[in-house]
Protein backbone atom coordinates (compact mmCIF):
# COMPACT_ATOMS: atom_id res chain seq x y z
CA UNK A 1 0.00 0.00 0.00
CA UNK A 2 1.44 3.43 -0.90
CA UNK A 3 2.60 5.51 2.11
CA UNK A 4 0.05 8.32 1.53
CA UNK A 5 -2.86 5.88 1.36
CA UNK A 6 -1.58 4.06 4.46
CA UNK A 7 -1.53 7.37 6.39
CA UNK A 8 -5.03 8.22 5.20
CA UNK A 9 -6.40 4.81 6.26
CA UNK A 10 -4.63 5.08 9.64
CA UNK A 11 -6.09 8.56 10.20
CA UNK A 12 -9.59 7.33 9.31
CA UNK A 13 -9.30 4.43 11.76
CA UNK A 14 -8.07 6.71 14.56
CA UNK A 15 -10.86 9.22 13.87
CA UNK A 16 -13.46 6.45 14.07
CA UNK A 17 -12.33 5.80 17.67
CA UNK A 18 -12.63 9.45 18.79
CA UNK A 19 -15.86 8.56 20.59
CA UNK A 20 -16.40 4.89 21.31
CA UNK A 21 -19.09 3.23 23.41
CA UNK A 22 -17.43 0.86 25.85
CA UNK A 23 -19.29 -2.00 24.23
CA UNK A 24 -16.56 -1.77 21.58
CA UNK A 25 -13.76 -2.03 24.13
CA UNK A 26 -11.40 -4.96 24.13
CA UNK A 27 -12.30 -7.46 26.83
CA UNK A 28 -9.24 -6.52 28.90
CA UNK A 29 -10.14 -2.81 28.90
CA UNK A 30 -13.75 -3.62 29.81
CA UNK A 31 -12.51 -5.85 32.65
CA UNK A 32 -10.25 -3.04 33.91
CA UNK A 33 -13.15 -0.58 33.99
CA UNK A 34 -15.45 -3.09 35.68
CA UNK A 35 -12.82 -3.88 38.32
CA UNK A 36 -12.29 -0.16 38.99
CA UNK A 37 -16.04 0.44 39.34
CA UNK A 38 -16.43 -2.55 41.68
CA UNK A 39 -13.66 -1.18 43.91
CA UNK A 40 -14.99 2.38 43.69
CA UNK A 41 -18.45 1.21 44.59
CA UNK A 42 -17.33 -0.13 47.95
CA UNK A 43 -19.45 -1.93 50.53
CA UNK A 44 -22.48 0.39 50.28
CA UNK A 45 -23.91 -0.99 47.06
CA UNK A 46 -25.78 -4.18 46.47
CA UNK A 47 -24.11 -6.42 43.92
CA UNK A 48 -27.45 -7.55 42.57
CA UNK A 49 -28.78 -4.09 41.70
CA UNK A 50 -25.89 -1.97 40.44
CA UNK A 51 -25.54 -1.52 36.69
CA UNK A 52 -23.48 0.86 34.58
CA UNK A 53 -23.27 2.38 31.13
CA UNK A 54 -19.99 3.76 29.85
CA UNK A 55 -18.42 5.48 26.89
CA UNK A 56 -14.89 6.40 25.89
CA UNK A 57 -14.05 9.86 24.61
CA UNK A 58 -10.91 11.96 24.43
CA UNK A 59 -12.17 14.96 26.38
CA UNK A 60 -8.91 16.93 26.60
CA UNK A 61 -7.32 16.23 23.22
CA UNK A 62 -4.30 14.38 24.65
CA UNK A 63 -4.87 11.28 22.54
CA UNK A 64 -5.98 9.22 25.57
CA UNK A 65 -9.62 8.37 26.01
CA UNK A 66 -11.33 9.28 29.24
CA UNK A 67 -14.30 7.21 30.44
CA UNK A 68 -17.74 8.51 31.26
CA UNK A 69 -19.46 5.95 33.49
CA UNK A 70 -23.09 6.24 34.52
CA UNK A 71 -23.97 4.18 37.63
CA UNK A 72 -27.51 2.92 38.23
CA UNK A 73 -29.00 1.33 41.31
CA UNK A 74 -30.60 2.32 44.61
CA UNK A 75 -27.27 3.44 46.06
CA UNK A 76 -26.46 5.62 43.04
CA UNK A 77 -29.83 7.11 42.09
CA UNK A 78 -32.39 9.34 43.69
CA UNK A 79 -35.48 11.21 42.57
CA UNK A 80 -33.32 13.63 40.55
CA UNK A 81 -31.18 11.09 38.70
CA UNK A 82 -28.09 8.94 39.10
CA UNK A 83 -24.34 9.28 39.60
CA UNK A 84 -21.99 9.87 36.69
CA UNK A 85 -18.20 9.57 36.85
CA UNK A 86 -15.63 11.14 34.55
CA UNK A 87 -12.52 8.98 34.74
CA UNK A 88 -9.03 9.51 33.33
CA UNK A 89 -6.64 6.65 32.63
CA UNK A 90 -3.94 6.32 35.28
CA UNK A 91 -1.47 3.48 34.87
CA UNK A 92 -3.46 0.27 34.66
CA UNK A 93 -6.54 1.84 36.27
CA UNK A 94 -8.37 5.17 36.43
CA UNK A 95 -8.57 8.28 38.56
CA UNK A 96 -11.81 10.13 39.22
CA UNK A 97 -11.89 13.57 37.59
CA UNK A 98 -15.50 14.25 38.60
CA UNK A 99 -18.30 12.53 40.48
CA UNK A 100 -21.59 14.11 39.47
CA UNK A 101 -24.93 13.48 41.12
CA UNK A 102 -28.51 13.84 39.85
CA UNK A 103 -27.68 13.39 36.19
CA UNK A 104 -29.82 11.75 33.51
CA UNK A 105 -29.33 10.74 29.88
CA UNK A 106 -28.95 11.89 27.27
CA UNK A 107 -25.32 12.57 28.13
CA UNK A 108 -23.57 14.50 25.40
CA UNK A 109 -20.04 15.66 24.64
CA UNK A 110 -20.18 19.06 22.96
CA UNK A 111 -17.88 20.42 20.27
CA UNK A 112 -17.10 23.41 22.50
CA UNK A 113 -14.23 23.41 25.01
CA UNK A 114 -13.47 25.15 28.29
CA UNK A 115 -9.95 25.11 29.75
CA UNK A 116 -8.93 22.60 27.05
CA UNK A 117 -11.63 20.02 27.87
CA UNK A 118 -14.82 19.41 25.90
CA UNK A 119 -18.02 20.63 27.51
CA UNK A 120 -20.62 18.05 28.56
CA UNK A 121 -24.38 18.08 28.94
CA UNK A 122 -26.66 15.95 31.07
CA UNK A 123 -30.41 16.10 31.43
CA UNK A 124 -31.64 17.43 34.75
CA UNK A 125 -35.14 16.44 35.86
CA UNK A 126 -37.10 14.95 38.74
CA UNK A 127 -36.95 15.91 42.37
CA UNK A 128 -39.19 18.90 41.68
CA UNK A 129 -37.01 20.23 38.82
CA UNK A 130 -38.59 21.02 35.48
CA UNK A 131 -36.48 19.13 32.91
CA UNK A 132 -33.67 20.80 30.96
CA UNK A 133 -30.20 20.06 29.63
CA UNK A 134 -27.35 21.43 31.76
CA UNK A 135 -24.03 22.51 30.25
CA UNK A 136 -21.02 21.42 32.29
CA UNK A 137 -17.68 23.11 31.68
CA UNK A 138 -14.29 22.00 32.98
CA UNK A 139 -12.81 24.49 35.49
CA UNK A 140 -9.20 23.38 35.08
CA UNK A 141 -9.51 20.56 37.62
CA UNK A 142 -12.98 19.03 37.28
CA UNK A 143 -16.52 19.36 35.95
CA UNK A 144 -19.35 20.58 38.25
CA UNK A 145 -20.50 17.89 40.69
CA UNK A 146 -24.16 18.97 40.63
CA UNK A 147 -25.70 19.90 37.27
CA UNK A 148 -28.66 21.71 38.85
CA UNK A 149 -26.66 24.56 40.45
CA UNK A 150 -23.93 26.95 39.26
CA UNK A 151 -21.36 26.72 37.84
CA UNK A 152 -23.48 24.33 35.71
CA UNK A 153 -25.95 26.27 33.64
CA UNK A 154 -29.03 25.65 31.56
CA UNK A 155 -28.10 24.96 27.94
CA UNK A 156 -29.52 27.58 25.63
CA UNK A 157 -30.52 26.38 22.16
CA UNK A 158 -29.01 23.60 20.10
CA UNK A 159 -25.29 22.95 20.48
CA UNK A 160 -23.25 20.65 18.25
CA UNK A 161 -21.95 17.52 19.90
CA UNK A 162 -22.27 13.77 20.21
CA UNK A 163 -24.71 11.67 22.24
CA UNK A 164 -22.45 9.26 24.10
CA UNK A 165 -25.02 7.82 26.50
CA UNK A 166 -28.38 8.46 24.84
CA UNK A 167 -30.52 6.29 27.13
CA UNK A 168 -30.48 3.65 29.85
CA UNK A 169 -31.14 0.81 27.38
CA UNK A 170 -27.67 -0.77 27.40
CA UNK A 171 -26.90 -0.94 31.13
CA UNK A 172 -24.55 -3.74 32.14
CA UNK A 173 -24.68 -5.47 35.53
CA UNK A 174 -21.60 -4.51 37.53
CA UNK A 175 -21.40 -7.99 38.97
CA UNK A 176 -22.08 -11.26 37.14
Amino acid sequence: MPQGLRQLVTAAILLSFAITPCTGLAQQAEATLKKFLQQYEGPLASSSTTKYISALVDLNGDGKQEVIAYLLGPEWCGSGGCTMLVLAPQGSSFKVITRMTISNPPIRVLDTKTNGWRDLTVHVSGGGISGYDAKLSFNGKKYPSNPSVPPARKLQGKTAGDDIIPSLDNATPLYP
